[in-house]
Parts: C-alpha cells; structure tokens; sequence
C-alpha cells in the first residue's frame, strides 16, 4: 500500500510538472482546441445538409464523433511528449531520481486526460453554439463525458509505449496520425456505419471508436425515435463493449509501457 501511495504521490508532482508545461506554451492548447472546433463548423455546415443519419438532426449526430475523434488524437501528446523527454535527456535524470518506476507514466498520462477535459468543454461549448444539445439527465451526460476520457486514458498508454520506442517526436506524430486517422473515419462518427460497403461496414461495427461513439450518443440522448437499431453486439451494448476494451488496451500496455520506459535511454 505504501508503494501504491508513493506512486500516485510521485505521479501527481509529474503530471502537475505537465500541466505547467502547457500553462508556459499556451500555444499547444490553443491548436489542440482549435482543430476539433474547425471540425465541428466544418461538418455541421459544410457537410451536415448531405448527410442524413436518419431519426436525428446531424448535428446532434456529430459532436459525439468529434468529441470521440478529439480525445484520441489528444492521447497523441503522451507519445510525443515521452519522445521529446527521452530525446533531452529528461527521462535519464527521472530514473536516476528515488521514485517509482511507473510514475513518469501515470503523472503523463494523468495531464493529458486533464489537458482533454479544456478541450471537451470548449467543444461542448462550441456544440451549444451550432445546434447540439444533450437530452438525458445530468449523470447520464456525465457517464459519457467520463467513458470517453477513461477510453482517451487507455489509448494514451498506447501513446506512451510508442513514445517509448521511437526515435523521435515526429516519428510519433507521423506513426500515430497513420493509424488514428483512419481508425476514427472508418466508424460512425461522421457517417452512420450502415451506408459503408460491406468491409468497411464490418470493421466499423466492431471498431470501439464507434462503441464509444455510440455509447456518447445514447448517453447525451442524441439517438432519435427513428434511429435504426444496430443490428451488431457491439453496438447494442456499446458500454460494456467499450469497458471490454479499455480494460484489454490497460492490462497490455500498462507492463508494455514500464517495461519500455525501464529500457529507455537517451536518444
């Protein structure tokens, strides 16, 4: 239990080391919230009048899908943030401190999700704004918020590991756009999963960027009366299925993650 405690105190001193960094370089926030606001007026008026999700306006369809889109991209500052400490050194002065393995990690992991919680609220602010609202009771609405940071958590664990073993920042920013991008298009957040062809159709039913998606949905009451029932488990049940992934991408890459940063040498 003393080692439990040591470690979150010591992840807490790493991930308020974080939070400052933002605070001295503005900047990195102000272009982490302006993309998915880009987004967001994009998609609801350039695109919204051809697209027709069925059973609800498309722009209460949509912020679900950016807020699932955004909170992904932004666990992409855990990987680039670790390659950029490794690559000046910083992770060398940090093993050679008396604390614990893991808390590096969590302390940077932990700010990120902090960092993704001013995006969504500039987000849901700038959602208000066009259109979206949520229709469901307050716990409801916070079930979501909370589902998608805690799957934003997971995969920036995924972020760290790489973070860990790739030469350099841009590699990770590169490495992680290659793979994040597609995975969060082929999914319903823009479109809904049943109008892709058959393929396609077929990896976004089962991509948990659409269960959290979905799940974000139904939890902010954005799911009309004529909304078609999805005719997958995933689907259907789409928090459970996303805890079911949180809780896989955590037990692998948690151990990955330590073992990597136990290894890691300065670049």
């Amino acid at each position: 239990m003393s080692a439990l405690l040591a470690a979150l105190g010591d992840g807490t001193v790493v991930a308020k080391r974080n939070l400052i960094k933002i605070k001295r370089v503005p900047e990195l926030l102000v272009f982490t919230t302006l993309q998915p606001i880009m987004f967001i007026l994009l998609f609801a008026y350039v695109f919204g009048s051809a697209i027709d999700p069925g059973g609800v306006d498309y722009r209460e369809f949509l912020i679900a899908g950016i807020f699932a889109q955004t909170v992904i991209f932004g666990a992409t500052l855990t990987g680039a943030g670790l390659a950029e400490d490794i690559k000046k050194g910083i992770i060398d002065r940090f093993r050679s401190l008396p604390m614990s393995r893991t808390a590096v990690l969590v302390g940077r992991t932990t700010s990120d999700v902090l960092n993704n919680v001013l995006v969504i609220t500039v987000m849901s602010l700038t959602g208000l704004l066009v259109g979206w609202r949520i229709r469901t009771s307050f716990l409801e609405a916070l079930g979501g918020f909370l589902l998608l940071l805690l799957f934003a958590y997971a995969v920036s664990w995924i972020m760290a590991w790489v973070g860990l073993i790739v030469p350099s920042v841009e590699v990770v920013q590169s490495a992680s756009f290659i793979v994040i991008f597609p995975i969060t298009f082929i999914a319903n957040t823009f479109v809904p999963s049943a109008g892709l062809p058959g393929p396609l159709r077929t990896f976004a039913e089962w991509n948990p960027v659409s269960s959290v998606t979905q799940a974000a949905r139904e939890l902010f009451g954005n799911v009309g009366p004529g909304t078609p029932v999805p005719d997958v488990w995933s689907l259907q049940h789409p928090v459970l299925y996303t805890l079911l992934w949180v809780g896989i991408i955590l037990a692998v890459f948690v151990p990955l993650s330590v073992r990597a940063y136990t290894s890691a040498a300065s670049r």
